[in-house]
């Protein structure tokens, strides 16, 4: 099948690659002499060739050892060993180029259920290249779909060990066509709540499944990638305009609430200035009417001295009663 996933889709997997594989054992290959694995590298080495070769997955180790991870459908393997060997030359001289070093180089291939035996040597004399083979014919996959099926619906957890499985399931040995078993993991996937891990093993079925996969389907996968990833940022930017909107409104209520109290405050202070103004009238009316009283029998200033008015104005009162 030709072409692959492409660069761009490449960069997109590669951060939910990483975290699905980092630091989880290879025991689901059964590979279990190898060191955990600690990151995913680039699987691109250019040579002085105008070429560029790609290998399916490159993984460092935790004994900074590098892990070469392929994925066959074929017995052509003398070809695909030849392929290794380019592979290899390519990682060493990258490497050694970067840090004058020789890294040791571990080969798994991973066969398909096409394939029911495997050669594990390429003898050339003084060049010997060897792998470690991983049958995925010998793995029952539609009982662990099935198994996994059962999880999912019921909401468990899946173990990291069944996740690898799940991922590999479209190249196990089932009943059904190759294409439809990946349809079926992918619809299944979907199906998980967990969506770092929903999209861990999307990831993970693409990229294992990258020779073998209708490419039409896999556009079509990946732009559901995409826009669940538009939606959930949309989601996000809706939330957020959501709060900041609710912000906004309770800093507009409580502006409100304090503009009412202020204009509250204010009212009742201009009722208290009012009836302090009235009452203030009120007692120089009867101070008035007091010092009227008074003034047949009292100097002014000493009717001013009891109502409390002034003496000019005592003098007021007593000129407007002459005349």
């Amino acid at each position: 099948m030709p072409g692959g996933i492409s660069h761009h889709a490449k960069d997109i997997l590669f951060k939910s690659l990483s975290a699905l594989y980092q630091n989880q054992a290879l025991d689901v290959y059964g590979l279990h002499g190898l060191p955990r694995i600690k990151a995913l590298l680039p699987n691109e080495f250019p040579s002085v060739r105008a070429d560029e070769r790609r290998a399916d997955t490159v993984f460092l180790l935790e004994d900074d050892s590098i892990l070469l991870l392929e994925y066959e459908s074929n017995e052509r393997f003398l070809d695909n060993h030849l392929k290794y060997l380019d592979y290899a030359c390519r990682i060493l001289h990258t490497y050694y180029q970067q840090e004058k070093r020789i890294r040791p180089i571990h080969i798994v291939v991973i066969y398909t259920s096409d394939v029911t035996s495997a050669r594990e040597q390429l003898d050339a004399g003084d060049v010997l290249l060897s792998s470690k083979a991983v049958l995925l014919g010998e793995f029952n996959g539609d009982a662990i779909f099935h198994a996994i099926e059962e999880k999912v619906h019921n909401g468990e957890p899946l173990t990291p060990e069944e996740t690898m499985k799940l991922i590999l399931v479209p190249l196990m040995h089932t009943r059904f066509d190759r294409q439809t078993m990946i349809e079926k993991t992918i619809e299944l996937a979907k199906a998980i709540g967990d969506e770092p891990k929903q999209l861990h093993i999307i990831a993970g079925v693409l990229t294992a499944t990258d020779k073998f996969i209708d490419r039409s389907y896999a556009e079509k996968v990946k732009e559901w990638i995409k826009m669940n990833k538009v939606f959930r940022l949309l989601v996000e930017e809706l939330e957020q305009e959501k709060e900041e909107m609710l912000k906004k409104v309770m800093q507009e209520k409580e502006q409100a609430v304090q503009r009412a109290i202020q204009e509250k405050e204010q009212a009742v202070q201009r009722v208290m200035q009012e009836k302090e103004q009235a009452i203030k009238q009120t007692e120089k009316r009867k101070a008035i009417e007091i010092a009227k009283n008074l003034l047949d029998v009292l100097p002014i200033h000493e009717i001013a001295k009891r109502t409390g008015l002034t003496v000019a104005e005592v003098a007021d009162l007593a000129k407007e009663m002459d005349k």
